[in-house]
């Protein structure tokens, strides 16, 4: 089945449905959040408030509910820092949980999923350690930035929901300080971890882990449909991973840390810290100035998130054979192929023909991007709105094997949007990030990353619809 990317948020009346505490007090710890001095709305997400009933909010309630956390009507209270352990680059870490967030509302969306509303810089929890449990407002910022890029390129991604100033200065060791707080709400189908399992397993609790299970398959993935659930969330939760791994190498994303605790049993992509998109087609280009081994660089993605399927397969051990959960694991390599070439068809906005043919387009592609000479983003958007490869200029020689592959594929889209007649694409590399926070830190110039966003949505929508 060819790829499609998520449908637009539709409207919906407010919906609340607290399912976590089904799952008991271990799951997390009640948490109370932090006061704030001041609470300046920064960033409210007009697209999605409507898709779980919060768009009828005025700005003064939407700051009683996001800025002082105040509970909304029949909703989770108080609000619960999650507990989970992970691998962090490979080392093994029981010391972790939700150390500067929680969990603060769960509803239902427009199409009937179940959606958690979890923040970021609300305040130290019992898994604080050292941290001061608040986030800086250029870390905000930079969240807006890579889940609207994401989500336009057709990622399955959190929802940067609400972004308040909250007033305080902050001390960063890795940027210039003192600088501004904010606190961030996302939105996402669901915050459950692969992590959330190794917390489980190492505790050796088998009741909660098979309570755990089955809570994800009913609340993710249409509910319990064998007599061996954990293998059956495990297999499902392995194509999605795939989805995601292949939908970062498409996008030319690096999310820079894909620990296990960072790695949600949905398939979708959260929590951004030092992410980055590449500009080329660079297989060792790294996003975290401390990732000095080039464990999570663009190239490695997909073998990383493999091997975090892996330790949730070890986790589920506690409960399942080894012989299934082996069996879809080693079944990831060909979804996250297949996954590869159908997302990249995508882009291009021409028809899937199977993983076989897509798979020599795809190198072919490969091949030609390889040599630098054009940028990724540069590269779909001319092929996006190209015929052929007449009318490219010399940078596309390498391309010579794409273009006679791409001949005669059909187009799924037309390139009818006002997006196509641009002189060039929406990209989102280091330098325009740096630039939109460099607006707000020094003139408090909210104006160039607003239209940013705009930009990145028409894009989003030219991808989808032409």
């Amino acid at each position: 089945m060819p790829y499609k990317p998520q449908s637009e948020p539709g409207k919906t009346a407010y919906q609340p449905d607290v399912q976590i505490t089904r799952l008991g007090e271990k799951i997390g710890d009640p948490v109370v959040p932090a006061d704030f001095p001041h609470h300046i709305l920064r960033f409210r997400n007009d697209r999605w408030d409507q898709s779980i009933g919060l768009h009828s909010l005025n700005d003064e309630e939407w700051l009683s509910h996001f800025g002082k956390f105040e509970p909304l009507a029949d909703n989770l209270y108080p609000p619960l820092a999650l507990r989970y352990h992970g691998h962090q680059f490979r080392q093994y870490n029981p010391e972790i949980g939700d150390g500067r967030g929680f969990l603060f509302a769960q509803m239902r969306d427009h199409e009937k999923r179940l959606m958690d509303l979890g923040t970021k810089g609300s305040g130290t929890t019992p898994w604080s350690r050292t941290g001061d449990g608040r986030l800086t407002l250029k870390g905000a910022v930079r969240e807006i930035l890579a889940t609207e890029m994401l989500e336009a390129l057709g990622v399955n991604t959190s929802k940067t929901f609400s972004v308040v100033e909250t007033g305080e200065e902050l001390s960063r060791g890795d940027e210039p300080s003192p600088t501004r707080s904010a606190v961030m709400t996302r939105l996402n189908h669901g915050h459950i971890r692969i992590g959330t399992f190794q917390r489980i397993a190492y505790e050796k609790n088998e009741a909660l882990m098979l309570q755990l299970v089955e809570y994800c398959l009913e609340q993710y993935y249409g509910g319990v449909q064998t007599d061996d659930p954990a293998a059956e969330l495990f297999a499902k939760v392995a194509q999605e991973v795939a989805k995601l791994a292949g939908a970062y190498m498409t996008a030319g994303f690096v999310h820079g840390v894909l620990n296990t605790d960072n790695i949600n049993i949905t398939g979708e992509s959260f929590d951004y810290g030092p992410w980055r998109f590449t500009p080329y087609w660079e297989p060792g280009f790294t996003a975290a100035y401390f990732d000095h081994e080039g464990l999570y660089c663009f190239a490695r993605q997909p073998e990383a998130l493999h091997w975090n399927l892996a330790q949730l397969a070890s986790a589920l051990r506690l409960i399942a054979d080894s012989e299934p959960l082996v069996a879809a694991l080693e079944g990831f390599p060909k979804a996250y192929g297949t996954a590869f070439t159908q997302h990249f068809c995508w882009r291009l906005g021409v028809e899937s023909r199977g993983f076989d043919e897509d798979r020599d387009l795809v190198v072919a592609a490969e091949k030609g991007l390889a040599e630098k000479t054009i940028q990724i983003d540069r590269f779909f958007f001319d092929w996006g709105r190209a015929e052929n490869l007449a009318g490219l200029d010399e940078n596309y020689a390498a391309f010579s094997e794409f273009s006679t592959l791409i001949a005669d594929r059909e187009r799924s889209r037309q390139p009818v949007s006002s997006y196509w007649q641009q002189s060039g694409p929406c990209s989102m590399h280091i330098e325009e990030v740096e630039s939109i926070w460099d607006a707000i830190a020094d003139d408090d110039n909210w104006k160039i990353l607003s239209k940013k966003i705009n930009d990145i949505r028409a894009m989003g929508i030219a991808l989808r619809i032409g």
